[in-house]
């Protein structure tokens, strides 16, 4: 009793943390409750400021900003399928107003479905709610707002009926939470309800909730809204293309109705959000059925009954007008694609691109996934219909729309008999055998270059270069050494063929035996020189021999002088000998040079190439123009390109 009463005595650590998470989900509850109380709010407010931007741009506005929010507040009611009503009318008698603009239903829905998925994402270190209890105080916070709405409304311009509103506002909120929290945690995967009879559980087990089954539930899923949204696409295709055809009567029921700039933007922005309706129409139009405007009256592509009673809108001037022409039956082309996109969306996953055939499902799976799909296309398009349609009054236009069984059976029997056909034939084609073709190797071709020769002159001075460098003129200094006596007198000894070289030495020691060359050494290349007719130099005297003045041009025994002391034209070391440079490349020179080569032996390669001393016979040419005459020089056995080919 004292641990109860003493204030120092703390609970038990059993018992503390146990109202932790107590209070931690009723703060997680009431955050749930805010969000939908903020969505809800979000969305009215967005409705007002749009009602007010309209009132403050209308140059007669016939309430004041009370009016105005008292519309917003309406048309925000409206938005959730809320049906409204029109007190002042002509006749007196209230008129409904119950075709909602499917576009203004999209920020509530978004909201609500926002709300519920953050509700269920819970923050660090709070407890997380099951989907149900997110679902309840997300709707309860929002719905109370909904009712202050309908409440405020009442005694406007445009009321609503308590008993619609309850109805109608809380299946609309709990549509939209229930999705975003089926988002958030996923479809259930556990056990069926109890409370379900034991021929549909055992029913239910082996088809749709079996795990075999569950696969191709989903594929039908989204294979079936897929449809529906081809179908919905090619319908706002279609009233497109007839609101353009009929561009001349929506201008004047335009000008018709709004005077001023103002009302035609608000006319203009209320077409906008009535053209998802629009799209819809044109499906049922499309598939068939067609759409009723007014309890009399049906339009369909092949016939129309009764006299269409149209109120003045620019967008029911898309109307068509009679039937059964070529352009009214190729409406009828809307129908065509709810098929192929059913057996697309299911082949894509029951047989893949470049899949096996073991793979693949069987026919019959894929036949009864694609019949699945179809008729969840159906639903779809159901749905949309009674949202799209709706009352406009009383007596003739209680109908205004399409009849929603109408369209829905409509585009499951388009859906069922084109899709399945359609998926065994695509699935047949993807699992067709494919054979492999030989690859064969093509030649490569090379296309001729066509670039053209470069025909470019070689420059002057190159020419003058290589023809230097080819021919070059002895230029002996002092300080060539005298020929040795060995080297002159085998050089006497040679042969004849000596003579007939016109003066050539014998080649020195140093050279023939590979040595390097010594100073003053003239280049093989370089042409013989000529020395001074008449006169034998002293190197020539020093080299003397048995035969040794024969060695040098015009000193040997037939050797004839002229009158002026040059060598006659019968001395061996004339020009009739080749000793002219002119001629040292003519073919008797040529001649001469290897059959002295052949009388004293072929020589070495190193040998070859080396020098000879020896002087030259003949007038010097520099003599005439009274030039000194040049040193004692050797005559090098030279070989022109063509010798040494050979």
């Amino acid at each position: 009793m004292s641990q109860l009463t003493d204030p120092a005595t703390t609970l038990s650590p059993a018992s503390a943390p146990a109202s932790v998470p107590a209070r931690g989900r009723a703060t997680a509850l009431t955050a749930a409750f805010l969000r939908g109380v903020v969505a809800a709010g979000l969305g009215l407010g967005s409705f007002a400021v749009l009602a007010m931007a309209v009132w403050i741009s209308s140059p007669y506005p016939d309430r004041g900003p009370g009016g105005a929010l008292h519309v917003a507040a309406a048309l925000w009611l409206l938005a959730h399928g809320v049906e409204l009503v029109r007190p002042d009318t002509l006749s007196g008698t209230p008129a409904p107003l119950g075709v909602v603009p499917m576009l203004l239903a999209v920020p509530p829905a978004y909201l609500a479905y926002r709300a519920a998925r953050d509700a269920l994402d819970a923050d660090e270190g709070r407890p997380q709610l099951t989907l149900f209890g997110a679902v309840a105080t997300v709707t309860g916070g929002y719905l109370l707002v909904g009712a202050g709405a309908a409440a405020y409304v009442t005694g406007g311009p445009l009321t609503v009926r308590p008993l619609g509103a309850a109805l109608t506002l809380p299946v609309a909120v709990l549509l939209s939470a229930g999705a975003g929290a089926w988002k958030v945690s996923g479809r259930l995967r556990g056990p069926l309800p109890l409370w379900l009879p034991g021929g549909l559980r055992s029913l239910l087990v082996r088809t749709v909730w079996a795990s075999a089954s569950r696969r191709r539930t989903t594929v039908a899923t989204r294979a079936g809204a897929g449809a529906a949204a081809v179908l919905v696409c090619a319908g706002a295709l279609l009233a497109v293309v007839s609101l353009v055809w009929h561009g001349g009567a929506a201008h004047a029921s335009l000008t018709r109705l709004a005077e001023d700039w103002s009302g035609r933007v608000a006319l203009v922005l209320l077409g906008l959000t009535l053209l998802p309706n629009a799209a819809v129409w044109a499906v049922s139009y499309g598939l068939g059925p067609g759409f009723a405007l007014g309890t009399a009256t049906t339009v369909t592509p092949l016939a129309v009954t009764g006299t269409p009673a149209l109120p003045p809108f620019p967008l029911l001037a898309a109307v068509p007008d009679g039937y059964g022409t070529a352009a009214h039956r190729a409406a009828m082309a809307v129908a065509l694609v709810a098929g192929p996109a059913v057996a697309w969306f299911t082949v894509r996953v029951a047989s893949p691109p470049f899949a096996v055939r073991e793979e693949a499902w069987r026919p019959g799976e894929t036949a009864l996934t694609a019949a699945l799909g179809g008729v969840v296309c159906g639903g779809l398009t159901a749905a949309l219909a009674a949202v799209a349609g709706g009352r406009l009054g009383d007596g003739a236009l209680a109908v205004f729309g399409p009849v929603w069984w109408r369209a829905g059976l409509a585009a499951l029997v388009w859906a069922v008999a084109l899709g399945v056909p359609s998926a065994l034939l695509l699935r047949a084609w993807r699992l067709r055998e494919r054979r492999v073709r030989p690859v064969r190797e093509r030649p490569v071709r090379r296309k001729p270059s066509r670039r053209k020769p470069s025909r470019k002159k070689p420059s002057p001075k190159r020419s003058a270069r290589k023809k230097a460098e080819r021919v070059r003129p002895v230029q002996a200094g002092p300080e060539a050494g005298p020929v040795p006596e060995e080297a002159a007198r085998g050089a006497g000894e040679a042969s004849p063929g000596a003579d007939v070289m016109g003066g050539a030495g014998s080649v020195p020691q140093q050279a023939s035996a590979g040595g390097p060359k010594p100073a003053g050494e003239p280049d093989l290349l370089d042409p013989p020189a000529r020395t001074t007719g008449g006169e034998i130099p002293e190197a020539s005297t020093e080299t003397g021999g048995p035969g040794g003045a024969s060695g040098s041009g015009g000193a040997g025994p037939d050797a004839t002088a002229g009158p002026d002391g040059t060598a006659g034209p019968g001395s061996p070391g004339g020009a009739d000998h080749g000793t002219d440079p002119a001629d040292w490349h003519g073919r008797g020179a040529r001649q001469a040079r290897w059959a002295a080569f052949r009388a004293v032996g072929e020589p070495s390669p190193s040998r070859r190439h080396a020098p000879r001393t020896g002087t030259d016979a003949g007038a010097d040419p520099e003599e005439d123009r009274g030039t000194a005459p040049r040193p004692p020089s050797t005559l090098p056995l030279l070989l022109d390109p063509e010798d040494r080919d050979q």
